[in-house]
């Protein structure tokens, strides 16, 4: 089955800038726009420091790219839009034909 990819999302990385002060800061930088589709997975409720928040796994399907080309996902990156931000966890060739990579991704909500 060929996937949906209706969805624009960003493809971001994190970078480390300086704050002005001696230390860093992390910073997100776009590198490009990638059509996706995005499916919900597996769901739990987790606590981060006594503080619940909801986590949500998503597999998102991309258009593959040669490997460390700029618009290829890697763990680490995410993914963003005006509604979610999913971070990259892993990356895997979809078909064996090597035409989509499947990204499990996660987003945290806090309750």
């Amino acid at each position: 089955m060929i996937p949906r990819l209706s969805r624009p999302m960003k493809l971001e990385v994190a970078e480390d800038v300086p704050d002005g002060a001696g230390g860093y800061q992390t910073a997100w930088r776009t590198l490009g726009t990638l059509w996706c589709e995005v499916r919900p997975g597996s769901g739990s409720t987790v606590s981060r420091g006594g503080i619940a928040a909801q986590m949500q796994r998503y597999k998102v399907t991309v258009r593959t790219a040669s490997i460390g080309a700029p618009s290829r996902p890697v763990p680490g990156q995410r993914f963003r839009d005006d509604h979610q931000t999913l971070m990259i966890e892993t990356v895997t060739e979809r078909d064996e034909q090597g035409r989509f990579l499947v990204c499990g991704a996660s987003e945290e909500r806090y309750l």
